[in-house]
């Protein structure tokens, strides 16, 4: 009996699984491309609604912020909506949609997918911060807009260049002048108010290296201001931003005046003046992202622009 050649058989069989091998090749690869381009958006997502709550809670500041974050980093940013937890406007979610091609799927007519991420971030008030410079402002501070109460709230412009003068707050009633500034015993435990220039130095230069609570501190003496050690440091951190405590009233004269510390404020030194027992420093007030700890309830200090930032979903 003659044998029936199966040479096509096996040639079509073959044809038709390295089809299926290179669909199946081509489906893991576009996978993975699609994969990563999905974490691309998500990395995007997330950075971008974190930059945008440094702007919290301003909406305006949050928007501009998102969109400059996103449109450095591939775009996609389709959609910035905002909503109100702790504070209004202090949540803001971030919505970035983009196109992922398939290269080998296309042959086969898959084509692209739309990959997306999506993140929610909060900025919440701060019981505590850490990294606070010795140097106090006033809440009258024009530029602060705090109401005159016992439990003021604020409303602070910041980029606004300002001055702020030196002023001799151990004398009875001092340092209640709008511009007025003085020095701080930032150690709430210690109740000696010359705590020393170097050691006054060292917090403007590094920040206080423990959580600031609020309540009542000693002032330091305004003269530390005019010391060598300290400026020093003032020339350190010119450009630099660093966060003021910000006080209600002082009470008491001598060593023993303190600060009611009732919030802080983000200030940029831009230039200072030191002459004898006088002072001034230059810049501007700015939000600030503290390091601290964050008050997850509608209490707090008044909003001065210090917040904790988070990622929540």
């Amino acid at each position: 009996m003659k044998m029936r050649s199966e040479q096509g058989q096996s040639m079509v069989l073959a044809v038709v699984f390295l089809t299926v091998l290179m669909a199946m090749s081509a489906f893991v690869l576009d996978v993975g491309a699609w994969y990563r381009a999905h974490r691309a958006a998500q990395t995007t997502a997330d950075a971008s609604a974190l930059a945008a709550a440094q702007g919290l809670t301003n909406t305006t500041a949050a928007t501009s912020l998102a969109n400059s974050y996103a449109g450095k980093n591939g775009g996609g940013l389709n959609s910035i909506t905002f909503s109100s937890k702790w504070m209004p406007n202090d949540t803001v979610a971030v919505k970035v949609t983009r196109t992922a091609p398939g290269i080998f799927a296309r042959l086969f007519g898959l084509g692209s997918v739309n990959v997306s991420g999506h993140a929610t971030a909060r900025a919440y008030r701060v019981a505590a911060v850490r990294h606070v410079a010795p140097i106090v402002v006033h809440y009258k501070h024009p530029l602060l807009h705090c109401t005159r109460s016992a439990s003021p709230t604020c409303n602070p412009e910041f980029g606004l260049t300002t001055t702020l003068n030196l002023e001799d707050l151990h004398q009875p009633g001092g340092g209640d002048g709008s511009g007025a500034f003085g020095l701080i015993n930032l150690n709430k435990l210690d109740d000696n108010g010359n705590i020393g220039a170097g050691t006054l130095s060292d917090w403007l230069t590094n920040g206080f290296d423990d959580e600031m609570p609020l309540g009542h501190y000693h002032s330091a003496p305004s003269a530390n201001f005019n010391n060598s050690q300290f400026l020093s440091a003032l020339d350190s951190v010119i450009g630099e931003e660093v966060l003021f405590p910000v006080y209600r009233k002082l009470t008491g004269p001598g060593s023993n005046a303190q600060y009611d510390i009732i919030g802080w404020i983000g200030f940029i030194i831009r230039s200072y003046s030191a002459n004898g027992s006088n002072g001034s420093l230059t810049g501007e007030f700015t939000r600030y992202i503290a390091e601290g700890l964050p008050v997850e309830n509608s209490g707090g200090p008044p909003d001065t622009g210090v917040h904790e930032i988070e990622l929540v979903n």
